[in-house]
């Protein structure tokens, strides 16, 4: 007879990335849940106990084999995670409770849906169970699963937890051919307005390049950080992330960055940053950071959106997601999708409260995507 076990590790390390990633490639394939990646987050300080972040994650064996493995974090706050519960920890500390440290299941500082439980078809409702027992078992307040599947979001469910919806804004590549062909799809008000914003930026005499791969120098790095961190500075914040993550990054998974970088006479004044991936056989890019020296009216949306987009449909990219909410984007060729999260709560008055709030999130979330309008033409968007 077969035996399970549930095991927690302090560190990925602890760990084979061999093991890890075969669940990784089961489960969906993303490089943001390979091995490499989470432990860059541990490798350079950026998810430690004194940033918030106490990786704690679990492992299911059946004998000798790893049959699951999800990644886990006691969280201290809830910096970070772009699904927002700051008015449940209020509620939490205005009744006398302690909302953290909480149970957070993610993968840091990015809000793109994929695979949680990373394990097989027939391990799954097995591993939410796992994972729901290792939160109740524990003491601590909550148990947060972030940018779930579907199929993740049922296992969870069944489990015990409640389920909560949320909007992003990704661009479908139509097959297009070139930049010009995408834009005579928008209605003409987008078209235009798009047109606009990159006239200034060519009028401001700036131009931009993409750098993929091994082309990205050390210097470049340095100088994407310098924007970056630019962007954290300007409103009184620090980084979350190191610049010992993005080498790290950039050192292991080269093969998945992609750099665009804003020049103006001759010096480097911007610089954007996406990770490419392949799910279930398709492309993507994932936009996460941004970052100027000086400012140039509309260079942000130049070089987040348009000059990636115009490489995108260069390079055979099917989806480029934008990040966490933004209704701006639909202006901009985006358009809008669902995505989920579930949640536990271990008090059983604030579980109820939460989960009747959920239901009415859920529709006002369903009649918000119902009010938006496309961004392409009628015979386009239909």
């Amino acid at each position: 007879m077969s035996a399970l076990r549930l095991q927690a590790i302090e560190h990925i390390s602890e760990i084979e990335a061999a093991h890890w990633d075969a669940l990784v490639a089961a489960s969906g394939g993303s490089v943001l849940s390979q091995h490499a990646f989470l432990q860059a987050f541990e490798t350079s300080g950026s998810v430690a106990p004194d940033t918030g972040w106490q990786p704690r994650h679990l492992l299911l064996w059946e004998n000798d084999s790893l049959v699951a493995a999800i990644p886990l974090y006691a969280k201290g706050h809830s910096y970070g995670e772009f699904v927002f519960d700051w008015a449940w920890a209020e509620a939490y500390q205005r009744n006398g409770l302690e909302y953290y440290p909480k149970w957070l299941t993610a993968i840091p500082f990015t809000p793109v849906p994929g695979a949680r439980l990373l394990t097989t078809a027939p391990y799954r409702a097995l591993a939410a169970a796992a994972l729901l027992q290792w939160a109740k078992k524990s003491g601590l307040s909550s148990l947060h699963v972030l940018y779930t599947t579907p199929q993740d979001t049922e296992a969870l469910v069944q489990a015990g937890c409640m389920r909560r919806t949320h909007t992003q804004f990704h661009w479908f590549n139509r097959d297009w051919p070139d930049f010009e062909s995408f834009l005579s799809s928008l209605t003409q008000p987008k078209r235009k307005k798009i047109r606009a914003e990159r006239r200034k930026v060519r009028e401001a005499g700036v131009t931009t390049r993409v750098l993929s791969g091994a082309q990205i120098t050390a210097e470049d790095w340095a100088f994407f950080y310098r924007c970056y961190a630019n962007t954290y500075h300007v409103r009184g914040n620090t980084p979350y992330l190191t610049p010992e993550f993005f080498l790290t990054v950039g050192e292991l998974l080269s093969e998945h960055c992609v750099m665009a970088i804003a020049t103006r006479r001759d010096q480097p004044i911007a610089a954007s940053l996406l990770w490419l991936d392949t799910v279930d056989g398709q492309r993507k890019l994932y936009g996460r950071y941004w970052g100027a020296l000086e400012h140039v009216d509309c260079l942000h949306f130049e070089l987040a959106y348009y000059t990636p987009l115009e490489w995108a449909l260069a390079n055979n990219i099917a989806v480029v997601e934008g990040g966490a909410q933004g209704e701006h984007k639909l202006a901009r060729g985006f358009e809008p999708v669902q995505t989920q999260s579930t949640h536990w709560l271990a008090h059983p008055g604030f579980a109820d409260a939460v989960e009747k709030f959920l239901e009415r999130e859920r529709a006002g979330v369903d009649n918000y995507l119902g009010s938006l309008s496309s961004p392409f033409r009628g015979e386009i968007g239909d």
